[in-house]
């Protein structure tokens, strides 16, 4: 059985931080309704890339849910959420703070009506303090919380991480507190409202940077591809590519400096404090070397002296390392539209008995609104009375656009 079969999830968010949080539950089990206005999630238009009208992106998170098209700013569709809301046991969503209570769609609403809801809101800030109005997107809360300051090269300007970090860590805490809220309701039978924000997870996810700064009052400086504590950790430029190092201990820098020739420059810095304070000195040494062979080369012979050495890949290496295929990390599922469609694979795949598993691909725009408004007690006629007064969407049956 599915770890959380029989679990409802009534999705409000949009983007990326909620859809991900979902996108988890649905690969644990839990049947997702994805509540989206008429005109569709904002990633649905967030391209190139796109394959027959179908954005990368909305792909990217929204595995395994139902799509219901509903406009929650007018009466009718508030309503349809509510008797919605009274039947889930889950329900997720990133509006603005106060936007919600707006349409009586809040957590205390909402809770009047079903006592057991367990409900995420996702916000930039939170729902209390100086900023808790504010909008949040992920680029902005990466200035906001300091880890740009710390990425990047030395004397370059500050630069975000690649993907939208911060908000790919919110959905991952959103599902975990979820399930805690889950786990608790079964002794006291009560749901809770979960108050997550993109800032609090962005300064939580610093570790190890942000505790220096609390210990010592001294903001980290960008070090580009190095380790603020540890020399050699980053990369390195090759003949033909680039290679991370990441040297633990001083008899694994014992045994790089063995393999590239330069047995001196462990006697000279035998301890990683050492090296920390001549960084410079040791990382030009270890470049010059390195640059003149092909990263193949390095890389077997350092994985032979056992110093943890590893490629940089771009995506295409990725994908294709022995090891991603070895642990499928590509799950394919059958589109109605783009037929053989590769996904992502959650890696909460390997848990022995109740493995995340995909449950179906990701919806069309107003797929299954009649399908869960019927089973939530609509009769067709509701259903098409809301569709005509443009409050729903429903995909016509016969499959077009």
């Amino acid at each position: 059985m599915e770890p959380l079969a029989g679990i409802q999830v009534l999705d409000l968010s949009r983007v990326l931080a909620g859809p991900l949080c979902t996108l988890i539950l649905a690969d644990l089990g839990a049947e997702v309704i994805k509540v989206e206005p008429p005109w569709g999630d904002e990633t649905r238009g967030w391209g190139p890339p796109f394959v027959e009208g179908e954005s990368a992106y909305f792909l990217a998170v929204n595995r395994g849910k139902k799509s219901v098209a509903l406009d929650l700013k007018r009466p009718e569709g508030q309503e349809a959420v509510r008797r919605l809301a009274q039947r889930a046991d889950v329900l997720v969503e990133n509006f603005k703070t106060g936007d919600l209570r707006r349409y009586g769609l809040d957590y205390e609403s909402l809770r009047a009506l079903n006592p057991r809801l367990v409900y995420l809101s996702i916000t930039g800030f939170g729902h209390t303090g100086p900023r808790a109005q504010e909008p949040g997107y992920d680029a902005a809360l990466q200035g906001y919380t300091g880890i740009m300051s710390v990425t990047g090269e030395p004397e370059g300007p500050p630069m975000k991480v690649g993907v939208a970090w911060i908000d790919v860590m919110t959905g991952m805490m959103g599902a975990l507190a979820v399930l805690a809220a889950l786990w608790e309701r079964e002794r006291s039978g009560l749901g809770q409202h979960i108050d997550l924000s993109l800032f609090d997870v962005g300064l939580f996810a610093l570790a190890n940077l942000g505790e220096s700064f609390l210990l010592t009052g001294k903001p980290p400086r960008r070090l580009g591809n190095a380790h603020p504590q540890i020399v050699p950790y980053g990369a390195f430029p090759a003949e033909d590519g680039w290679l991370i190092l990441a040297v633990g201990n001083d008899e694994q820098f014992r045994r790089l400096c063995q393999v590239v020739g330069l047995p001196d420059l462990a006697l000279r810095f035998p301890t990683n404090a050492l090296r920390v304070e001549h960084r410079k000195e040791v990382v030009e040494a270890l470049a010059q070397v390195l640059k003149a062979r092909p990263r193949a080369y390095w890389l077997a012979r350092l994985k032979e002296a056992g110093v943890p050495a590893a490629p940089v890949n771009d995506l295409a290496e990725a994908f294709q390392d022995p090891q991603a295929r070895a642990r499928e990390a590509v799950w394919t599922l059958e589109h109605p539209l783009l037929g053989a469609l590769p996904t992502l694979a959650n890696p909460l795949r390997f848990l022995s008995r109740t493995p995340a598993r995909p449950s179906a691909p990701p919806p069309l725009l107003g797929e299954h609104t009649e399908e869960v408004l019927r089973e939530a007690g609509f009769p067709e006629e509701a259903v098409r009375a809301l569709v005509e007064k443009g409050v729903a969407k429903v995909r016509p049956r016969e499959g077009t656009r």
